[in-house]
């Protein structure tokens, strides 16, 4: 291929990246370098962390564009399988004969599907596009980090940054430092697999009974329940952490090599009880103190590896990205103690991110072309999936005999911020849906965060989810610094800062443990204040969702406060919601009070009574 071949006069170029067959499959479009479009495959077929084929994703990409497959210039694939399939065979020769029954079970899957990538690829390509293979824009493929690091590089604000991926395992590399400059990746070292700091942190969430690559945040959002008790036991048995953040892990201690477990019987031995099992057993504080200690070697890790890359680099920029780069606790740590001075993190950080991170890595690495920064940054707020005008949205009320009323704009948002402030919960669609695990505004669940009850409502009658975990407050940028101490913008909601000590009341006399904390009153905006006065924050400033800045307004003007809760448009187990039939349906399968999609106003207590849709909820694995 020609890396110097320009597209026809006045044509954009336009990249397709991919990511699949792992977990979290996603597709991403580039046009002259610019993130056009993105979605996780998920969000359309109703699969949580669905690792198929992303056709749909890819479909909605190109229509997003109105091209075709034929008007891409090339195609990346964000992984090199042969070199995760050689890991996997040294792997298994390395610790034969243990691991036998993993390798028997992953082995045929491989010889029949993912050792021939390639060719299953460029397969889906035709089918879902019609043209011959022959047809098909070249295929290209880019390393797992080389394309998390391009995820985190490329769409950030900075001329030259210091880059760390961190993640449970690529091909080889689990933790990768990289230097960005203009549009160049220099690699600079990498940790190999089996030493990994998202791998150790996934074996504490099997431990502790959630699910593996879906419930980490869950241990994030415990671990302020519990204390640290444990965490020189497990930088004594588990890792060794040099000074430089570099580290090892003791592998007697895990499975994952050549199991279907992550931790051996030693793991729960050193801990003194076997694993939870979430189906009978009650979370304990022995439990929140695992969680706690975990997070607290996790925050010195990566803290100790971003420290040591600062004095290496001597830049004033870091870029983050990899599946522990989703870990608001640990990238705080890092905003306030690493030496950097800026700090920008993927809000795709997982492996969907690596979509978008493969296009850009063959736009800049392998095509050569000139990088323009873009402000604030390249991502475009994460609002890049599908959006759904008034016709639409009227064609899937109708579809399901409801009610609505079209309120004009004013109205609107008087009408909704006055509900919020009576306590009522909404279902808010507005816009192009997010990419990322994160609802920003677009596809969210709304409260007042000033009710005390309001996180045990939203989290047993809504979410149906543990009672345990927070919700993130949306806060006005500009008023965040009288609600929370924080000296950084979080649009992605990807830090967490603490309640301002002048909105907290004081504690009681008595020392409260456990679960029992969720009923203490800590601040005047309890609802999004954890037990700990801590907060997982997302800023909107004037660059954001104008219309979700637009009911943040309307909202602090009738109530003075700038701040509302924010979760994803979905119940426990559920992918967040994408077209107006997914949330409808989860609208009236939960309590929700309200669903504002566009203009159109729907009350619950208006809408025909239909058993059916519990079902939608008992559809979804519980996870």
């Amino acid at each position: 291929m020609d890396s110097s071949a320009d597209a026809p006069s006045g044509q954009p170029r336009f990249i397709l990246g991919i990511s699949a067959y792992y977990h979290d499959s996603a597709a991403a479009l580039i046009a002259d370098g610019v993130l056009v479009a993105a979605a996780q495959e998920e969000r359309f077929t109703r699969k949580k962390h669905d690792s198929a084929f992303p056709a749909r994703s890819v479909e909605f990409c190109l229509s997003q564009a109105a091209i075709g497959l034929d008007q891409v210039e090339a195609v990346v694939f964000y992984d090199k399988p042969l070199l995760k399939f050689e890991r996997l065979l040294e792997t298994y020769l390395s610790f034969a004969p243990k691991g036998l029954g993993s390798f028997l079970k992953a082995m045929p899957v491989w010889l029949k599907e993912k050792l021939y990538l390639k060719k299953e690829l460029r397969h889906q390509l035709s089918e879902l596009s019609g043209l011959r293979i022959g047809e098909l824009p070249p295929l290209l493929f880019s390393a797992h980090h080389q394309s998390h690091a391009a995820s985190a590089f490329f769409p950030s604000p900075y001329e030259e940054a210091a880059v760390l991926c961190l993640d449970g395992v690529g091909e080889w590399a689990t933790t990768s430092a990289w230097v960005g400059d203009k549009n160049e990746l220099r690699p600079l070292w990498e940790i190999d697999f089996p030493h990994s700091l998202g791998l150790l942190y996934s074996a504490f969430t099997y431990y502790l009974g959630f699910k593996v690559n879906s419930g980490e945040y869950k241990v994030m959002g415990l671990a302020p329940y519990g204390k640290p008790a444990y965490t020189d036991l497990i930088k004594e048995q588990l890792i060794d952490i040099k000074p430089d953040g570099s580290f090892r892990l003791n592998m007697e201690y895990f499975e994952y090599c050549t199991g279907l477990r992550m931790i051996s019987s030693a793991f729960e031995s050193l801990f003194g009880m076997p694993a939870r099992n979430p189906e009978s057993d009650e979370l304990t504080e022995k439990h929140m103190d695992i969680a706690a200690s975990i997070q607290q070697v996790t925050n010195e890790c990566v803290l100790a590896l971003t420290r040591s890359l600062h004095r290496e680099t001597g830049l004033d920029n870091l870029c983050l990205a990899g599946g522990v780069a989703l870990n608001c606790v640990a990238n705080s740590e890092v905003i306030r103690e690493s030496g950097f001075r800026n700090v920008w993190i993927q809000p795709a950080a997982g492996d969907a991110g690596g979509a978008p991170g493969a296009a850009w890595a063959a736009w800049y690495l392998y095509f050569g072309r000139q990088r323009d920064i873009i402000e604030p940054d390249g991502m475009s707020g994460a609002y890049l999936g599908p959006d759904y005008g008034d016709q639409e949205i009227q064609s899937a009320i109708d579809s399901f005999s409801g009610v609505a009323v079209r309120l004009e704009e004013t109205e609107l948002f008087d009408r909704v911020a006055s509900l919020i402030s009576e306590g009522k919960v909404i279902g808010w669609f507005q816009g192009r849906m997010e990419f990322g695990p994160r609802a920003l505004g677009h596809r969210s669940i709304l409260g007042d965060p000033r009710r005390q009850d309001m996180q045990e409502v939203m989290n047993l009658k809504i979410k149906f989810r543990e009672s345990f975990r927070p919700f993130a407050p949306s806060v006005l940028q500009e008023e965040m610094a009288g609600w929370f101490d924080c000296d950084h913008t979080s649009p992605y909601m990807l830090t967490t800062a603490p309640v301002a000590s002048e909105r907290r009341f004081e504690a009681g006399a008595e020392p409260v443990r456990g679960l029992d904390q969720l009923a203490v009153h800590r601040s005047q905006i309890p609802a999004v204040t954890h037990v700990d006065f801590s907060a997982r924050l997302q800023t909107v400033g004037e660059g954001g969702s104008p219309r979700y800045r637009r009911l943040l307004e309307v909202f602090n003007k009738l109530t003075g406060c700038p701040v509302l809760i924010n979760t994803s448009f979905n119940v426990r187990g559920e992918p967040i919601v994408a077209t107006p039939e997914d949330a409808y349906r989860c609208f009236m399968a939960t309590d929700m009070d309200y669903l504002v999609m566009g203009n159109f106003v729907l009350a619950k207590t208006d809408q025909p009574d239909n058993d059916s849709f519990r079902d939608h909820v008992e559809k979804f694995e519980l996870d």
